[in-house]
């Protein structure tokens, strides 16, 4: 055994995780979690976002784009950054300092809401170019944080790990949703509010991360894996061909694409229906973090007892009952089922996600599992997001959403009759290129 330091941030390179640092990390994570709970609360792709661009008067392609461009613009920077963390040795380090990517475009817009107040063009399309550069440092993070979280984590307790983390993290969330209610219905002008907001976010951000340097890790600082680029590719095709139960799932999340683009309009949808005041985002995330964390817990439960995929079932099962509660609205309380259907199902998604990736890795290398998940279904994404902005102003919301439920009812049999539980059927070739 080669030790380099212990409790700090080297470790031995062939320590293995104990129950008792398995608790710890889940400690830790969980107070990680709270923290971008609380932050992201002032920064929601379902209800802040959608009804902050609705103020600044953007385009409904934009407003709609939000949750898809998220997928899309973290995608880009996947591949690249699978390729370069297999060169990473000290893991920790690593997604520490690609948490700092996030950090100045998110900062940025806060100071310069707060001092300029900028609105109408100028300011939609300001945030805008913000939100995707955070975007793209989301692409650097994403891979190495899936790296990351694998070596501190008991496998066979992977549901229950992500369920209680992402528990806290909707608690805090609840905590947050309260706190915006109050700012966006104090004195404090628009859009300096929201300024105040990004700033928030971005404090909470830096807490959350500083805290990775107490985790204990099976493989803090580990051998090079380091590959050609032709080899990377080619571990890439392998997977393609010879994956045949990862790309029926890749299908299955295809059809759900059209998902994205009804999360971010159900709150400007609902505000134009009902004509609430802007305020109620803040009541939104509340509903939203409270339902979620529950939902977080229990999928992470249901998944490590039935499987993970029969989990994602029941995630977009509730997407769709968001859609049919936003179609059938009438008042207040029915913009609130929308929001506690779409607690259900970002709760449940966030731990049933990130459980499948791992399930359909096995031995082999998550990053690259993580960013094919993400990079193949980017573009289908976009073509959702353009299509909902062509059709909307032309058939009217309500004929969107029915299309979008077809194609949800579609992605959902997809998953239950094609796709297998990878936890079951699990496909099993060796790494060696294809010839």
């Amino acid at each position: 055994m080669h030790i380099l330091c212990d409790g700090g941030i080297f470790i031995a390179l062939d320590r293995q995780l104990t129950k008792q640092d398995h608790n710890r990390n889940l400690f830790f994570n969980s107070i990680h979690e709270m923290f971008w709970g609380f932050g992201i609360a002032f920064h929601s792709s379902y209800a802040i976002i959608p009804l902050f661009l609705k103020e600044l008067d953007a385009p409904i392609i934009i407003i709609s784009s939000i949750a898809g461009i998220f997928v899309v613009g973290s995608s880009i920077p996947q591949i690249i950054t699978a390729f370069v963390g297999r060169n990473i040795r000290n893991m920790k380090f690593s997604v520490i300092v690609a948490h700092g990517c996030i950090l100045p475009p998110i900062l940025l817009a806060g100071f310069v809401f707060i001092q300029t107040g900028l609105t109408g063009s100028a300011g939609w399309m300001f945030y805008f170019s913000c939100y995707i550069l955070f975007t793209l440092g989301l692409g650097i993070v994403f891979p190495l944080w899936a790296d990351f979280l694998d070596t501190v984590h008991l496998a066979d307790k992977r549901g229950q790990f992500f369920g209680i983390s992402f528990l806290f993290n909707c608690m805090a969330g609840l905590l947050g949703g309260i706190t915006v209610k109050k700012l966006l219905s104090s004195s404090i002008v628009f859009p300096v509010n929201f300024g105040y907001g990004l700033i928030i976010y971005a404090v909470s951000i830096a807490c959350a991360t500083s805290l990775f340097i107490f985790y204990r890790t099976t493989t803090n600082v580990r051998h090079s894996d380091s590959k050609s680029l032709t080899d990377f590719f080619g571990e890439i095709r392998q997977i393609l061909k010879r994956d045949h139960n990862f790309r029926n799932y890749i299908f299955s999340r295809i059809l759900l694409t059209v998902n994205y683009p009804a999360i971010s309009l159900y709150a400007v949808y609902a505000q134009d229906k009902l004509n609430f005041a802007m305020s109620e985002a803040g009541t939104f995330t509340i509903i939203f973090m409270s339902v979620a964390g529950l939902s977080g817990y229990a999928t992470g439960k249901f998944g490590d007892r039935f499987g993970h995929k029969h989990a994602m079932v029941l995630v977009f099962l509730s997407y769709l009952g968001a859609l049919v509660s936003a179609l059938l609205a009438t008042s207040i309380l029915h913009a609130y089922i929308i929001f506690v259907f779409l607690g259900l199902g970002m709760g449940g998604w966030l731990t049933s996600a990130m459980s499948l990736i791992y399930e359909f890795a096995g031995d082999r290398d998550k990053k690259i599992y993580f960013a094919l998940t993400d990079s193949l279904t980017a573009p289908f994404v976009l073509l959702s997001i353009i299509l909902t902005g062509i059709c909307v102003p032309l058939y009217g919301m309500e004929i969107v959403f029915i299309g979008i439920g077809i194609f949800l009812v579609l992605g959902i049999l997809s998953l239950v009759f094609i796709t297998k539980d990878p936890k079951v059927v699990h496909t099993k070739f060796e790494s060696t290129p294809l010839v």
